[in-house]
């Protein structure tokens, strides 16, 4: 269970390409925050861990996909999990997308990947399962067929989860998303639009949650406003 490759380090954890029993997989290392006492880090990550693991779980019995945990190693602080070795980050599609088709194409090629997005989201939320990071690099694009015609979305990155049954943290969940696609997919404005309708066609009681999300929206505003 050697690590062959640093794929991206983030505030919180080193990711890698590695191997389990001989197949590729990927290797989540969380690492020593030097600021905590060593006993509180490592009550942290541990909880860290587990609530990752749970959230993975909690996904696929809810028909999510998500990297199935191979191994989890408390004392190495490492989760290993499934790699997709075909998938691109959502990111990555949306970009290939624009500069690739027509206009009429790409068009046609978001919405249905907003209302695929949308679905995922209705999923999650149904299961009390708040993501904490929704962005396009945290959902991957995993190919069926090698032209991306027909491909399933996966769901990556669950180390700020947690279960809540809150409409408040399902609505900051979505207000995540939302500056995370103003931010990275400016010239795609109609992104979040797309994929709040088909969350709302698709999720039960979703009222709630809509209505959370628009008053943590005018929070939002109003304190980028004030400064």
């Amino acid at each position: 269970m050697e690590t062959e490759e640093l794929l991206t380090q983030g505030a919180e954890a080193r990711v890698y390409i590695g191997k389990f029993n001989d197949e590729k997989c990927i290797i989540k290392e969380r690492f020593t925050k030097k600021y905590r006492h060593p006993d509180l880090d490592t009550q942290i990550t541990k909880q860290r861990i587990k609530a990752e693991n749970s959230a993975i779980t909690r996904c696929l019995a809810a028909g999510v996909l998500a990297p199935k945990v191979l191994q989890v190693n408390y004392n190495s602080k490492k989760i290993y999990m499934q790699y997709f070795e075909k998938a691109i980050t959502c990111k990555e599609f949306i970009k290939k997308i624009v500069s690739s088709e027509s206009t009429a194409e790409a068009e046609t090629k978001l919405s249905d990947l907003c209302a695929s997005v949308g679905i995922v989201l209705s999923k999650i939320h149904s299961n009390n399962i708040i993501h904490g990071d929704l962005t396009t690099s945290n959902i991957l694009v995993n190919p069926k067929v090698e032209d991306f015609c027909d491909y399933e979305l996966i769901l990556i990155d669950f180390g700020l989860s947690q279960y809540s049954t809150s409409p408040e943290d399902k609505g900051v969940d979505l207000y995540v998303l939302e500056r995370a696609l103003l931010s990275t997919h400016s010239q795609q404005p109609k992104l979040f639009e797309s994929i709040l309708s088909s969350y709302q066609k698709q999720m039960q009681d979703s009222q709630a949650v809509i209505s959370r999300f628009q008053e943590v929206r005018r929070r939002g505003r109003k304190r980028n406003m004030v400064g």
